[in-house]
């Protein structure tokens, strides 16, 4: 979505690039419907090495926002030797196959952790020996970016040439706070049909218990969160399936095809649209 653009979000119109998508994929049946009904593009579920013999003859951009949960923070730090961020070589076969002048790919900060320097440094080994790209890495936060949240990922972008690619800056200003985001939802009724729908597990020792500060952006959002899910600033509740949305930069508009727990998973694993917007601006501007 932030690569198409032509959305809006806190106020502000972002405005449509000019990328089409000719080819995407996900495993997850609920991601897939979601994806078509908002982007209303064909999508490939399934395995991605099951359906790579789909791929397009050819692809100005690819994208990839391969698994995270064996370097993140919250997984088992498992690096190379589990079976889900080690997808990123599924990226990389594109790359190679398709030949795009630019690609970028995302994932979680854990990845700069001490612990995962080795299955970093070897990672990006690989995406260097693509030849004929040049490469760069940036740790992102999306509140530098108009994201009401405070997320840290890295983007690794590929540019075809000898000149390295040009990261957007951050937009300078205050960041948006929580209260900013999601206030006018807060006499709003739960309502299936927008997602404004939260999770009634209670605290415990081993569920969360953060309340949201209203004059900060939101934490993290986490794709398996339910019982972690934080609880709204001033509401006896945890924040809503709309708000949590809301946090990661999706307009109203945007609905999860999906019951609470499958809409958890999309909303927190998804790219935030209006830091994703930005980085399209730039890689708009240096493959035209």
């Amino acid at each position: 979505m932030g690569f198409r653009g032509g959305f809006d979000f806190g106020g502000r119109h972002y405005a449509r690039h000019p990328f089409e998508i000719v080819w995407a994929n996900d495993i997850n049946a609920a991601a897939c419907r979601t994806y078509e009904r908002n982007l209303g593009a064909e999508i490939q579920e399934g395995d991605i090495w099951d359906v790579i013999d789909t791929l397009p003859s050819s692809a100005d951009v690819v994208l990839g926002g391969f698994p995270c949960q064996d370097v993140s923070i919250n997984g088992l730090g498992q690096a190379e030797a589990g079976t889900r961020t080690i997808l990123y070589r599924a990226l990389l076969e594109v790359v190679r196959q398709l030949q795009p002048r630019a690609f970028v790919a995302e994932n979680v900060k854990g990845l700069l952790l001490p612990g995962r320097q080795a299955f970093f440094d070897a990672m990006m080994d690989e995406f260097n020996s693509l030849p004929g790209y040049s490469i760069s890495h940036q740790l992102y936060m999306a509140a530098d970016y108009g994201v009401p949240q405070m997320r840290e990922r890295i983007l690794i972008v590929g540019l075809k040439g000898d000149d390295p690619f040009e990261h957007p800056k951050p937009i300078g200003g205050a960041w948006m706070t929580a209260q900013e985001a999601v206030g006018d939802l807060e006499d709003a009724p739960e309502d299936r049909a927008i997602n404004h729908v939260w999770s009634k597990a209670q605290i415990s020792p081993e569920q969360g218990n953060r309340r949201i500060n209203p004059a900060r952006p939101s934490p993290t959002i986490r794709a398996e969160c339910h019982g972690n899910s934080p609880f709204h600033y001033s509401l006896n509740r945890r924040i809503s399936m709309r708000e949590a949305a809301r946090f990661q930069s999706f307009p109203d508009d945007f609905i999860f095809e999906a019951g609470l727990r499958q809409t958890e998973r999309q909303v927190g694993n998804a790219v935030p649209p209006v830091l994703a917007w930005h980085v399209a601006s730039a890689v708009a501007r240096q493959v035209s």
